[in-house]
């Protein structure tokens, strides 16, 4: 079972960059596919981000589109989310997410394994 750590959050103002890593124990983290998601205070856990087994697909939550950008080394089990020019609406707890399967999701429910989340706080 592979676990999943999340760092990179804190507190940043409007218009500022962050970057997440989110580190696997699994030697196989190769053969999953990753995913960020984000639950705001009040709010349903929602979909921002998807990298594929090789990195070779991508998907993006259309609000993050042009601002955030996923990628993966997985010499270092690790998968990344570059985020710029973040907006109060961002703030929100940031999870990480592998999924065993190859086919694209946003569904959370797909995801085997999660992270315990990194806070994130965008302020105005």
């Amino acid at each position: 079972q592979v676990q999943l750590v999340e760092s990179g959050g804190g507190l940043v103002q409007a218009g500022g960059s962050l970057r997440l890593a989110c580190a696997a124990s699994d030697g196989t983290f190769s053969n999953y596919a990753m995913g960020w998601f984000r639950q705001a205070p009040g709010k349903e856990r929602e979909f921002v981000a998807r990298i594929s087994r090789t990195g070779g697909n991508i998907l993006y939550e259309d609000s993050v589109k042009g601002r955030f950008s996923i990628s993966r080394d997985n010499a270092k089990n690790t998968v990344y989310l570059q985020m710029n020019s973040l907006k109060p609406e961002d703030t929100a707890v940031y999870y990480c997410a592998a999924d065993t399967s190859p086919i694209q999701s946003r569904r959370g429910e797909r995801y085997s394994y999660w992270g315990q989340g990194t806070q994130v706080t965008v302020s105005s």
